[in-house]
């Protein structure tokens, strides 16, 4: 039995944390520094895919995520006038949360510090390891430093990395709705999306149906801020659907507020580790938010990663990350894909209710492979066969 490895974390998201969880719950000694003060998270909601969903309910969080999260069967499709859309295809399970309730959940799961107001500057080779060094001039030595500070990573630019974004033309506006605003609002279920005319329009309920999350997705020919904080305005969002379905203008006149973010597209990375470090979620595989798998692949890494560096001695790390690396990259590369495509085929306008089901049975027959997948169980594996490897060259 080896000590036990000291894993520094840059960025206490979803990502992030659920790293935490996960490697502390393998024997590993957890550090999470984050560059905001405090915990902070506009009201947003989100949903966690199956596959993700599979791996937390294998922590003590099992029975919180039951209480705080609303079950969808699948996805309601519907033009933009109201007309339903059959996709035939079979129900996902997953489950709708809000933002901040999941943060919170996963803080108060994680044993080790979380560390705020700690933003990172630079990360340095040492003699074993890496060397972390923050504005505030604390500086932290671990075997493993592991990225999960998103699309705008330092630690991805400090491993000699460059992310070239690419705008889909498209904005977001993202805002929650209370409820008790809306006389039809008990009769909701589940996810819900409009589409046509370029644009697309999502809505589920979270906090156990107190709150509906809405995200709109219209056109734009402006570079908008890739962040989650900047304000939007609800006049110019109803002018945008103005002539759609009933429901969703009742949405969006029941918004006391709005955020917009400018939606940008990247390339997979060509590698994610160097030595002693390395990426996680958006830092490692930014994709597009139409397939709802950004925070579940970010999920899907740390679990992996702790597999993966269980029981690893300090001069196995740089192939343990190495490993993770090939294990990652080509699915998280096809989830990219996937999510890319799904963004076209809902703002499409193109055909009837019915061409448009039949596009989307086809669409989601060729993504049904990301569902059922067990990151843990496909980790070990990978593990054992280079165990098995190492045996045969002794």
């Amino acid at each position: 039995m080896t000590d036990r490895l000291n894993i520094a974390i840059v960025g206490a998201g979803i990502g992030g944390l659920s790293a935490a969880l996960a490697l502390s719950a393998r024997g590993m000694n957890v550090t999470v520094f984050e560059a905001a003060e405090s915990p902070r998270e506009a009201g947003a909601g989100l949903s966690i895919p199956p596959n993700a969903v599979l791996l937390l309910k294998r922590t003590p969080l099992r029975d919180d995520i039951e209480r705080i999260t609303t079950r969808s069967p699948g996805l309601t499709l519907r033009s933009s006038r109201g007309e339903p859309i059959s996709s035939g295809s079979p129900a996902v399970l997953s489950y709708q949360i809000h933002r901040a309730e999941l943060l919170e959940m996963l803080l108060g799961a994680v044993k080790g510090p979380v560390r705020f107001g700690h933003r990172c500057i630079a990360v340095d080779e040492a003699p074993t390891g890496a060397r972390l060094r923050f504005a505030n001039g604390a500086v932290c030595d671990a075997d493993v430093v592991i990225g999960a500070d998103g699309i705008h990573s330092i630690v991805q630019r400090e491993i000699g990395l460059t992310a070239r974004p690419t705008s889909e033309g498209i904005v977001a506006y993202r805002g929650l709705v209370r409820a008790e605003q809306l006389s039809w609002a008990g009769e909701l279920r589940g996810l819900n999306m409009w589409m046509g005319d370029g644009r697309s329009f999502i809505c589920f309920p979270v906090s156990q149906g107190r709150l509906i999350n809405i995200v709109a997705f219209v056109p734009s020919p402006l570079d908008m801020e890739e962040t989650w904080f900047a304000p939007g305005d609800v006049a110019t969002l109803a002018g945008e659907y103005r002539n759609w379905d009933a429901p969703v203008r009742d949405l969006i006149a029941g918004l006391d507020h709005t955020f917009r973010w400018g939606i940008y597209d990247r390339p997979p990375l060509p590698y994610w580790s160097k030595g002693c470090v390395t990426l996680l979620g958006d830092a490692a595989h930014p994709m597009v938010p139409h397939f709802g798998q950004g925070a579940g692949q970010a999920i899907e890494d740390g679990f992996a990663l702790a597999v993966l560096l269980e029981h690893a001695r300090r001069d196995e790390i740089p192939a343990r990350l190495q490993a993770y690396q090939n294990l990652r990259l080509e699915r998280t590369s096809g989830v990219q894909a996937a999510s890319r495509l799904a963004g076209r085929f809902y703002r499409s306008a193109a055909g009837n209710p019915s061409e448009q089901g039949e596009r989307m049975r086809e669409w989601m027959s060729a993504a049904a492979w990301i569902f059922p997948y067990d990151v843990e169980e496909a980790a070990a594996a990978l593990r054992g066969l280079a165990r098995s490897q190492r045996q045969l060259l002794a």
